[in-house]
């Protein structure tokens, strides 16, 4: 299902100059296949422009704001982003959320303001405004803007990090309730804005997997060419709010003839745990984008330890996309969202269950299994997960016309 010939503005906590990878992104250049898009940049606050100076990205912002660069440029066909010419006030410290509220309201309304002057520009009517998670900004929009449909978008549980949890534990349920149509990556995060909103919907996710390619010629990277034996692998990030230390640390010394290779840049708690001091953990630090396929590639089983906490049960992990891509047996700790993965994926909730599986995986793997796994990941699209946005507007829009429309003869 597909929509058409639409204005969509995008709002949500990532701008376009972001260096990392951004859903919100990928959403807005499908959109954009088929209907005009305005993609608003996170608008500046006091905070920022005090602390920020040297960033050059909030130093070009303020150049626009200055008059000094244009406000409103066009990034492809169809798509335009947008830098907003007004100043946030920074109010997250104010201790009561009922005053945070009222301030949350002006800033609000700014941002409204300057979106307006962007969409009257381009000549944009009757917008599909969809929200990419930003709890705060976004709460008045659908009141200021009178979109024909709000949509708001659940990607990560935000409350679970103190920032967003101070004032977002009382507003954001609201948020959710007031929107049009609720869509999110997740089983859980679906499951939980249903609670809120019966217009709720998974949509899935999408990946950007042309770099893991099983069929390429990956030369062995040459901090790990001289480890032999069975490698057990990890790429992404290694932060201890979302990986399980311990259970790393208890796999690697109940099996000492297993390597385990980390492939990431380390927080403090790794820098500082026990898994420096065993001979079969070894760390690479962090590594571009482009050499990642190499290192799964020689990994015999690829996982993510994740601890089960706010933080992560309702996670996305793109990073399991990644390794299925490449046709590797994966092993991963059993959480709601990984259900999903529940046909490739060796699921566990423990030790004792992380080393069966891993001893199960090394055993069956073939080369059917490794296409299965890559059909799989590689049906995780953009253009699907788009696709199931689509059609949940379309829901939404279709239901409120049959009510206008039963409504309309006893008016009339």
């Amino acid at each position: 299902m597909r929509i058409h010939n639409r204005d969509i503005v995008i709002v949500g906590l990532q701008p376009w100059y972001t260096k990392i990878g951004s859903n919100c992104k990928n959403i807005a250049q499908e959109f954009a296949k088929n209907n005009r898009v305005l993609y608003v940049n996170v608008p500046l606050d006091r905070r920022t422009v005090m602390t920020e100076k040297n960033n050059p990205d909030v130093q070009h912002h303020q150049q626009v704001m200055n008059g000094k660069e244009p406000a409103l440029v066009k990034i492809a066909e169809n798509l335009w982003n947008f830098y907003p010419l007004t100043i946030m006030e920074s109010i997250n410290w104010l201790p009561s959320t009922s005053l945070f509220a009222v301030f949350n309201k002006i800033n609000n309304r700014r941002f409204a303001k300057s979106i307006q002057d962007a969409t009257r520009e381009l000549g944009f009517k009757n917008i599909i405004l969809f929200n990419d998670n930003d709890i705060f900004r976004g709460f008045h929009l659908k009141e200021l803007l009178q979109p024909s449909v709000y949509v708001y978008y659940s990607r990560d549980y935000l409350l679970a990090v103190d920032y967003w949890k101070k004032h977002g534990e009382k507003i954001e349920p609201q948020h959710i309730a007031k929107a049009d149509v609720g869509v999110a990556n997740s089983l859980y995060l679906t499951e939980r804005m249903k609670s809120y909103n019966p217009n709720s919907y998974y949509v899935g996710q999408g990946c950007d997997l042309n770099l893991f390619n099983p069929d390429k010629l990956y030369e062995r990277p040459a901090d790990i060419n001289s480890i032999s034996g069975t490698i057990i692998g990890y790429v992404g990030a290694l932060t201890s709010l979302r990986l399980d230390i311990s259970l790393l640390v208890k796999m690697a010394e109940t099996k000492p003839e297993w390597q385990f290779v980390l492939v990431g840049n380390e927080d403090e708690d790794f820098r500082r745990s026990q898994l420096h001091h065993l001979p079969n953990v070894h760390f690479t630090g962090g590594k571009p984008m482009n050499m990642l396929p190499a290192y799964v590639h020689y990994f015999d089983i690829c996982m993510n330890p994740q601890l089960v906490n706010d933080l992560t049960v309702g996670n996305y992990p793109l990073k399991v996309d990644e390794y299925l891509a490449m046709g590797k047996p994966v092993l991963a700790t059993r959480t709601p969202t990984m259900e999903l993965f529940r046909d490739y994926v060796y699921l566990a909730d423990n030790v004792a269950s992380y080393i069966s599986m891993a001893e199960k995986a090394l055993a069956e793997n073939n080369t059917a299994l490794a296409g299965s796994r890559r059909e799989f990941a590689l049906s995780h699209t953009w253009e699907n997960s788009t696709a199931a946005i689509y059609k949940a507007i379309s829901e939404y829009e279709e239901k409120t016309k049959g009510a206008t429309e039963t409504l309309t003869p006893h008016n009339s």
